[in-house]
């Protein structure tokens, strides 16, 4: 697999939520541009939605200092999650019985891609 130039990743680990619950908002911002995707997360009513930002916003972080990147054309390529440990706790019942509880983590990824097809598009239709 080669790597494309153009896009830059962040991944959050051991994140304290199901790959399901995160999954659902990860569906919200799969391609669309990172300050519309930050502004949806940061009115999203769900705990997980702050973590998920600050993912994305580190992952513009990388984009900006690591490959002098324009933030205003990047946008959110691929954003996916990922099985992490499970926490195996238990609850008593009754008659002297146990019923386990299974607290998941995830892994989160976020990767972000500069959209450089719009530059050209904008110069070609004004020539």
């Amino acid at each position: 697999m080669e790597k494309n130039s153009n896009t830059v990743k962040a991944i959050n680990r051991n994140v304290r939520s199901g790959t399901r619950k995160i999954n659902n908002l990860l569906k919200n911002i799969r391609g669309k541009k990172v300050d519309v995707a930050i502004r949806n997360l940061s009115f999203a009513r769900q705990r997980i939605a702050l973590e998920i930002r600050k993912t994305v916003q580190s992952a513009i972080a990388n984009a900006e200092n690591n490959n002098q990147f324009d933030i205003d054309n990047l946008y959110i390529k691929e954003a996916y999650v990922g099985k992490s440990i499970v926490l195996k706790r238990f609850r008593a019942r009754a008659k002297g019985r146990a019923s386990g509880i299974k607290k998941p983590y995830s892994n989160l990824t976020i990767i972000l891609s500069e959209n450089i097809n719009k530059k050209e598009q904008l110069h070609g239709s004004k020539s």
